[in-house]
C-alpha cells in the first residue's frame, strides 16, 4: 500500500466564547467513506482508493469547535483493494494495517492544521505543546 495523496475539502473553525478556566478538548478522527478512484500513477494490477475522513476538535465548555474534512488517496493491489471495499460496504471497517496508516496520515496533517487554525482564532492548541520548566536548585 502506498499513500499518494492528501487533500482537504472543508475547514470550519469557530470560537463561540471567551477562553476562561479549565478547558477540555475532545479530538476525534473518523473515516466516513471508502471508494474506488482513478489514479494516473498506479501500476498494472493496482487500484486507487479514496478514504474520506472527518477530523473534529470540540472545546468544552462550549467555547469553540473545529471541523476538517478531506481525503487520503491510496494505491493498493487490486485484490486487496476489492477486499477493503467489500469489508467497508459490509460493516464500515477495514484491515487494521490499512486503517492505521490512513489514520496516522490524517492525524499528522490535521493536527498541524488545527494548531495553526486554533492560534488564528485565539483558541488553545488542540494538542499539548512542549513547555519549559524551571530547573530546581
Amino acid at each position: 500500500m502506498a499513500i499518494i495523496g492528501f487533500d482537504l475539502n472543508k475547514i470550519n473553525i469557530e470560537r463561540i466564547g471567551d477562553v476562561r478556566g479549565e478547558i477540555k478538548i475532545n479530538n476525534n478522527v473518523a473515516i466516513k467513506e471508502i471508494d474506488k478512484i482513478g489514479v494516473p500513477i498506479k501500476r498494472e494490477g493496482q487500484e486507487g482508493l479514496r478514504f474520506g475522513f472527518e477530523f473534529t476538535s470540540n472545546y468544552e465548555p462550549k467555547i469553540g469547535s473545529l471541523l476538517i474534512k478531506g481525503n487520503v488517496i491510496v494505491v493498493e493491489d487490486k485484490k486487496k483493494a476489492e477486499d477493503i471495499l467489500k469489508q467497508w460496504k459490509k460493516d464500515k471497517k477495514a484491515e487494521s494495517d490499512v486503517m492505521t496508516a490512513v489514520l496516522n496520515t490524517v492525524l499528522e496533517k490535521c493536527n498541524i492544521e488545527a494548531l495553526i487554525l486554533s492560534r488564528d482564532v485565539n483558541l488553545p492548541p488542540s494538542i499539548p505543546l512542549p513547555k519549559v520548566k524551571p530547573k530546581k536548585a
